[in-house]
């Protein structure tokens, strides 16, 4: 549906005299080199979430220029001598496009789990493509991705801002740092392959090589895996793995040039050393004591807690190839990880939304908000970890809110999500950078 509000365009003044002199060839000239001006996006809802202040506000007008929102105010407040693009969202309820900061678009669930160990560069870029249009329908329109082999997703990431591909914003850590052997090392090969992850580096120097090596293909993020995993063969899940020393001088390297580090950490000793090293987020905080706790509110890191994904594992993991092993070890930490979630939000850690996609199936994303609500936040706080708690992650200031001069990411959701926020499992409308990807 369209509307459009006219205002009368001024006539130039032209000297006819002079006029007559002008070649067709001029004028032409002239005409083209005039700037097009772009028309306006007004948006109008039933109510939008201000999530920095937690209350939901009825009766929205949003007018948008290019890809920022440049006015929030009341539908009678809107002038009527302009000329309008209308989205009409009546009925809905708006807020801003959420963010996931624990994603790894080039995986699929689905897939059959050790046959998918062997997907070529080619094939998992393709899966990245594909997965993170699915993201973005979703209602997540910027991601941080933890994790692919040979920059599959910094590619996917380069197609989407040269607007070739779909896709939400994304930061992307290009290939993880792991020790020889370790959680993000290549675990599922014979040794007579002698095969290795591309992110393998031992001792603080090669470490450093290796951020620097992943920031030269491009990575805007960087990640290092302190502990073993519950998806990897061979590590135990809750042991230390890096040493200080180590994450120390990746995340001295990653803050000299500007970048933010998350830290794969499961297991309270590689947790402890991770805060005590300046990691900016620890992900999954599966064994977490009270002096990590206090360690993480002390220090501001924020904690990235994938509490939902643990249900897809432990229903369809078998059926999907995942080895005993691994299930047994996700039984190990599923309900230690909740415990921890429900302690730190207690104690006021800095909290964001990361899922873990690739998991469970890319799309539902939006399945983790009830849980988080489930084991001890307020849909607020839920909400603010999915967008102004991220965007303060990534150190962004335009981001994560509804509001003059944010970028124009917004989506909507049938119903007031601060009443219901299963309501964030089913986004109807998303907008990203001033433009409609689902309606």
């Amino acid at each position: 549906m369209e509307i459009k509000y006219r205002t009368p365009m001024a006539q130039p003044k032209i000297n006819r005299k002079s006029s007559l002199s002008l070649s067709l060839a001029t004028i032409i000239a002239l005409t083209m080199s005039m700037p097009t001006l772009a028309q306006d996006t007004l948006l109008i809802a039933d109510a939008y979430v201000d999530v920095a202040k937690g209350k939901t506000i009825t009766d929205v007008a949003i007018v948008i220029s290019d890809n920022q929102i440049s006015q929030v105010t009341q539908q009678s407040k809107i002038p009527t001598n302009h000329d309008y693009k209308l989205i009409d969202l009546s009925g809905k309820t708006i807020l801003p496009g959420v963010m996931d900061m624990h994603v790894h678009l080039a995986g699929d669930a689905q897939d059959n789990f050790l046959a998918a160990q062997n997907y070529s560069i080619p094939r998992q870029t393709v899966k990245a493509v594909k997965n993170a249009e699915i993201t973005l329908k979703a209602g997540f329109t910027t991601v941080r991705d933890l994790g692919a082999a040979g920059y599959a997703v910094i590619a996917t990431r380069d197609g989407i801002n040269a607007g070739e591909i779909a896709g939400p914003r994304i930061w992307a850590v290009g290939h993880p740092i792991s020790i020889t052997g370790g959680h993000c090392d290549d675990n599922f090969s014979s040794p007579e392959k002698k095969a290795k992850a591309q992110g393998v580096a031992d001792g603080p120097w090669a470490i450093r090589a290796k951020v620097r090596e992943n920031i030269k293909y491009g990575a805007n993020a960087i990640k290092v895996c302190a502990t073993g995993g519950v998806f990897s063969k061979g590590t135990k899940v809750g042991v230390q793995q890096l040493t200080y020393e180590e994450i120390k001088s990746a995340v001295d390297e990653a803050h000299m040039r500007g970048l933010v580090i998350a830290s794969h950490a499961h297991g309270t000793n590689g947790i402890k050393a991770s805060i005590k090293a300046g990691v900016d987020s620890i992900e999954h905080c599966s064994f977490m004591d009270s002096e990590a706790i206090e360690m993480a509110v002390e220090a501001g890191t924020y904690l990235s807690c994938d509490i939902y994904n643990t249900e897809y594992t432990l229903a369809f993991g078998a059926a999907n190839g995942v080895p005993e092993a691994n299930i047994n070890k996700e039984k190990l930490v599923s309900q230690a990880q909740r415990d921890s979630f429900r302690a730190a939000v207690k104690a006021g850690a800095n909290m964001v939304f990361g899922s873990d996609a690739a998991v469970y199936p890319h799309g539902d994303n939006g399945n983790q908000f009830s849980r988080m609500v489930k084991f001890g936040m307020t849909p607020t706080q839920a909400l603010q970890a999915a967008t102004i708690n991220s965007a303060k992650l990534l150190k962004q200031d335009n981001l994560g809110q509804i509001k003059a001069g944010f970028l124009a990411d917004i989506i909507a959701v049938n119903g007031d999500p601060l009443k219901n926020i299963s309501l964030m499992e089913n986004v109807t409308f998303v907008m990203k950078d001033g433009q409609v990807y689902k309606q």
